[in-house]
């Protein structure tokens, strides 16, 4: 019968011991994922088309509580890791080994795939960075502002190799949402990391992640990027934040400062075509697809 299926299938998940295994974040990830759109939604199906509505219902109860059981174990183990980088015991080399490890990858070659969009490594990282909810939006938008989107971790490890930061160096990160970027950055370069956000919730969640984690060196501004103090600034990245005449307003803010240093610009999403067509900035690579691909520039 059906039912004695699904609850094979339940029982065989809860009992597999590897997945309650902390390293085994891959394999846990997938038997949640498809508890959630496997077992329990085909649950929900059949209890509107069978009789056995108080059996379907056990059984939708023991899914949900071994799926429960293996976020547990994902919970537990980020927090003891967010307790690690907040002493100060995994962060640059260390903090790379440690997300490759549990990961399972090899992540100079997993970060050499061409792949687009978020995938498990986006996971893990949400989870080891901070256990909060996602904030609602307190303020409206401008029309030239963009709705917040999370930036690909592989996009971040990208940036992180290429900008080739220096001790002296300053990042920015403009339009930095929930601050995950300005965040990476930090705690695998130890560069002084800044955030330019104009929701205040977003910049409020930054740095309450920025205060668990005890990162010294990272803050989160809450202000409109055109109105934002750029001048210790000489790295800087945009994830399409706004376009149209409030992307030239903060464009000629930043080119007032290459006038005084020499600053480089990454961008990603739409916004790198129009970053690409300022005349005092050099393109420093082939964009073929900018929807998918990190934008880089040097000024002139």
């Amino acid at each position: 019968m059906v039912q004695d299926e699904i609850l094979s299938v339940i029982g065989s998940i809860g009992k597999d011991e590897k997945l309650y295994q902390e390293k085994n974040f891959n394999l846990r990830l997938q038997a949640i994922d498809y508890i959630e759109f496997h077992v329990i939604d085909r649950i929900d199906a059949l209890m509107e088309s069978t009789d056995a509505f108080d059996l379907m219902n056990f059984l939708k109860q023991y899914a949900k509580k071994v799926k429960c059981n293996l976020e547990d174990v994902n919970t537990s183990m980020f927090h003891r890791l967010r307790t690690k980088i907040s002493q100060g015991s995994r962060r640059g080399k260390l903090l790379m080994d440690l997300i490759g490890d549990y990961l399972d990858y090899n992540l100079s070659e997993f970060l050499q795939q061409d792949a687009i969009g978020y995938d498990n490594f986006d996971m893990f990282l949400n989870g080891l960075l901070t256990n909060q909810n996602m904030p609602g939006e307190t303020k409206d938008k401008e029309p030239e502002m963009i709705y917040y989107q999370k930036t690909p971790a592989r996009i971040i490890f990208e940036l992180i190799k290429r900008a080739e930061f220096k001790p002296h160096d300053v990042f920015f990160d403009l339009g930095s949402g929930l601050g995950q970027v300005a965040i990476l950055v930090n705690l695998l370069t130890s560069v002084i990391s800044k955030g330019v956000e104009f929701e205040p919730a977003f910049c409020s969640y930054a740095k309450t992640c920025v205060a668990d984690l005890n990162l010294n060196h990272v803050d989160f501004i809450n202000i409109d990027a055109r109105y934002a103090d750029y001048s210790s600034g000489t790295i800087f990245f945009m994830y399409t934040p706004f376009e149209g005449k409030m992307l030239q307003d903060v464009l000629q803010n930043l080119s007032g400062e290459a006038k005084k240093k020499k600053i480089k610009i990454f961008t990603y999403g739409s916004c790198t075509l129009e970053v690409a067509q300022q005349n005092w900035l050099l393109n420093r690579c082939e964009i073929q697809n900018c929807q998918g691909e990190l934008g880089e520039f040097l000024s002139a």
